[in-house]
C-alpha cells in the first residue's frame, strides 16, 4: 500500500492524526525535503529507510514504491500542505494504477489555510469576497490563457498566489489592471514555520517591502480587501435572523 499523505503547512503540529500514524508506522517514507519540514519524521520508526524525493526524479520515486510492494512493506509519500495543490501526485497516481499497486490519500492542512491563520484574517467577508482563487504565476510550467494574472484579476475576489514571490514587482503590475493599487497585500513567508514572516502593503508597495525583507520563495502573495477592515457582519449570528436552528429575536 502506498500512502499520499499532505504533511501540513511546515509547524508538525499540524499533521492530521491519520497523518502522523502512517507516517510512524511505515516501513518507506519519501518526502519532499526541500518544502516539507523534516521535524515531521521524527517519531519514525528505527529501521524506517527514508528518501529526499527533492533530488529524485519521477521514475527512482516509482521505483522505490514498486520495490517496497514488492517486499509487502508499507510506503508513505509525504507531500508539503495538502498534496492536491501543486503537488504533482496525479501522475504518481496514475503510475500506481498501471502497476497494480493500492494507494490512499490523505488530506493536508494547506500553507494558504496556515496563512490565514497565521495572518488572524477571513478570507470569505460578507459584502466584501466570497470568492477565494487560488493560482500562480505562469514559469517554467504555464498557465492556461483563460487563466493568466490579468484575467483572474477581473474578478477582484480574494487571490492567493503560489510560487510567484520572486516576480513580485511583475505581479503588483498585473493584478493592478484590475485590482486599485491601494488594494491590500500581505506576503506570508513559512506560514506556521518558527521563521514564519509576515510582510504587509498594498499593491503599490508591496514590491519594495518584499525586495527589503529578502523574501524570494516559500511564501504566499495573498490580495484583497479581505485584508481590510470593512465588512458586513455575519448573518449566521445576527440575533434578528432566523434559520434552522435558532428563531430570531423580534421576528
Amino acid at each position: 500500500m502506498v500512502y499520499f499523505v499532505g504533511a501540513g503547512a511546515g509547524d508538525p503540529e499540524l499533521l492530521t492524526i491519520k497523518g502522523k500514524r502512517l507516517i510512524d508506522s511505515a516501513d518507506v517514507v519519501i518526502y519532499a525535503g526541500s518544502l516539507v519540514n523534516p521535524a515531521v519524521l521524527s517519531d519514525v520508526k528505527p529501521d524506517c529507510k527514508i528518501y529526499d524525493s527533492a533530488g529524485m526524479h519521477l521514475e527512482e520515486v516509482l521505483a522505490v514504491m514498486q520495490e517496497t510492494e514488492a517486499q509487502g512493506k508499507t510506503t508513505v509519500r509525504v507531500h508539503t500542505g495538502d498534496a492536491s495543490i501543486y503537488g504533482a501526485i496525479r501522475e504518481q497516481l496514475d503510475a500506481l494504477d498501471r502497476m497494480g499497486i493500492p494507494h490512499e490519500v490523505v488530506p493536508g492542512v494547506s500553507s494558504f489555510l496556515a496563512a490565514a491563520a497565521a495572518m488572524q484574517k477571513e478570507y470569505t467577508l460578507p459584502n466584501v469576497s466570497q470568492t477565494v482563487i487560488l493560482t500562480r504565476m505562469e514559469g517554467r510550467t504555464p498557465v492556461p490563457e483563460r487563466e493568466s494574472i490579468e484575467e483572474l484579476a477581473k474578478h477582484r475576489a480574494t487571490m492567493i498566489l503560489f510560487l510567484s514571490v520572486n516576480r513580485m514587482e511583475e505581479l503588483a503590475e498585473r493584478l493592478c489592471t484590475s485590482y486599485p493599487k491601494t488594494t491590500p497585500v500581505a506576503v506570508v513567508y513559512k506560514a506556521s514555520w518558527p521563521e514564519q514572516k509576515i510582510v504587509t502593503g498594498t499593491l503599490e508597495t508591496i514590491a519594495e517591502k518584499v525586495k527589503k525583507a529578502g523574501i524570494t520563495k516559500t511564501a504566499l502573495v495573498t490580495v484583497g480587501d479581505f485584508l481590510g477592515n470593512t465588512y458586513d457582519l455575519s448573518k449566521l449570528y445576527d440575533k434578528t435572523f432566523t434559520h434552522e436552528f435558532r428563531q430570531g429575536i423580534g421576528e
